[in-house]
C-alpha cells in the first residue's frame, strides 16, 4: 500500500467521523429551542400557541437513539416521551390527569425557555387593566380562584352564591329565562376585587393555551365541574344562514348579528345545573371552526369510529364515565354536542 493510499484513507476515516459527530450535535441541539425574536406580538396567546405546538411536537418526534445518549439516560428520556404522548392523547378524553401533566409542562416551557415574566404577561391577557378583560378572561380568573378553595365545586359554588340560577328577564326577551349575562360577570369579578400573583397568572395563560390547543375550547374548564351537563352548537343560527343572509345584502340583519344580536350557533354554550338548562350567554366557541374541532375530539375515547355525513352522529362515553352524544350536518343543522356527567357518588335520596 503507497503513501497516498494511506493517507486517502486516513482522510475518508476523518471525514466520516466528523460527519456523525456534527450529526450526533446536530440530534443534541434538536431539543434546545432557538433563541426567541421578541417583538410586540411575541407574547400574545396566539405566538405562545404556536410555540408549544412546535415544542411538544419537537419532543415527541425526536429520535432518542441518535442523540448518543448513555443507556440510563435514554431510558429515561424515552420514558419521559411515551408518557408524553400518552397525556397529549389522554387529554383530549377527558382525562383530567393527563390534562395537569400537559398544563405543567407548557407552564416549564413558557417560564424557563419562551421567557414569559412579570412584565410581559399582561400581553396575552390584560390583567393590570381590568376594563381590558373580556368576560371570557374574567370568568376564566373566577373559575381559577373558586377551583383553588372548592376545586371541582367551583363552578357551582359560584352559582350558588351569586343565584345565577334563578329566572331573570334579559333585554329583548318577553319571557324570563335561565341564562348567566357578561353583566353578571362584571359584578361578581368587581365584587371579588381578586389579586394575582406571577404563577396564578401564568397558571391562567397556560389554561387559556391549554384549552385552545388540546381542550374543548371554551368549556373545557367547565365540562370538568361537577354539574349535571353541558351542550354546544344546540341553539343559534348555523353558519349556512349567515352565509345566505350575507349574499341577499340584508344591511339590518347583519348589522344585528355583528352587534350578537342574534345568536349564532357557535355562541351557543348550556349547563346543565340541577336539572335547570342555563345559557351561558357571555362565552362562545367564536367560530363554527371551533366548535367543529371541538366536536370531533369530545367524542373519541376508546375509538367509537369516525363521525362523517353518511354516519352523521355518534353516541359515547368520556374516560370519566360522562355520556356524550355528538352531531353534525347534513344530520342535524350545524355541529353539536351533549354532555351528561353521571355523579352517583354524590347521589343523595333527597337529591
Amino acid at each position: 500500500m503507497t503513501i497516498s493510499n494511506l493517507i486517502l484513507i486516513v482522510l475518508v476515516i476523518g471525514i466520516a467521523v466528523l460527519i456523525v459527530y456534527f450529526h450526533i450535535n446536530s440530534q443534541k441541539n434538536a431539543e434546545v429551542v432557538t433563541k426567541i425574536d421578541v417583538d410586540d406580538q411575541t407574547y400574545t396567546l396566539e405566538k405562545m400557541i404556536e410555540f408549544v405546538k412546535r415544542r411538544l411536537d419537537e419532543i415527541t418526534k425526536i429520535n432518542l437513539y441518535d442523540i448518543g445518549l448513555s443507556e440510563e439516560e435514554l431510558k429515561r428520556r424515552k420514558n419521559k416521551k411515551y408518557e408524553l404522548k400518552k397525556a397529549l392523547k389522554g387529554c383530549t378524553y377527558g382525562d383530567v390527569n393527563d390534562k395537569k401533566y400537559v398544563k405543567e409542562l407548557i407552564f416549564d416551557l413558557l417560564s424557563k425557555e419562551y421567557g414569559v415574566t412579570e412584565m410581559n404577561i399582561s400581553k396575552a391577557i390584560p390583567f393590570d387593566v381590568p376594563s381590558l378583560l373580556t368576560a371570557q378572561d374574567k370568568f376564566d380568573i373566577l373559575i381559577y380562584i373558586y377551583k383553588k378553595e372548592f376545586a371541582y365545586e367551583a363552578l357551582s359554588e359560584m352559582i350558588r352564591r351569586y343565584k345565577l340560577d334563578e329566572f331573570k328577564y334579559i333585554q329583548g326577551e318577553t319571557k324570563p329565562c335561565y341564562v348567566i349575562t357578561e353583566d353578571e360577570i362584571d359584578e361578581i369579578f368587581e365584587k371579588e376585587n381578586i389579586t394575582l400573583a406571577f404563577n396564578d397568572k401564568l397558571n391562567i395563560v397556560v389554561q387559556r393555551i391549554y384549552q385552545q390547543y388540546k381542550g374543548y375550547s371554551s368549556i373545557d374548564e367547565i365540562r370538568d365541574m361537577n354539574i349535571d351537563g353541558v351542550s354546544g352548537g344546540v341553539s343559534g343560527l348555523p353558519e349556512s344562514f349567515m352565509s345566505q343572509v350575507a349574499q341577499t345584502d340584508s344591511a339590518d340583519y347583519l348589522a344585528q348579528i355583528e352587534e350578537h344580536k342574534v345568536q349564532r350557533a357557535c355562541d351557543s354554550i348550556w349547563i346543565m345545573f340541577h336539572g335547570k338548562s342555563i345559557r351561558l350567554a357571555f362565552l362562545s366557541f367564536g367560530t363554527e371552526a371551533e366548535l367543529k374541532r371541538v366536536c370531533q375530539n369530545i367524542y373519541k375515547y376508546n375509538n367509537p369510529g369516525q363521525l362523517s355525513d353518511t354516519n352523521g352522529y355518534k353516541i359515547n362515553e368520556m374516560k370519566d364515565g360522562s355520556r356524550v352524544v355528538v352531531v353534525r350536518p347534513s344530520m342535524s343543522e350545524t355541529w353539536a354536542f351533549f354532555v351528561r356527567k353521571f355523579d352517583v357518588k354524590r347521589a343523595t335520596l333527597e337529591q
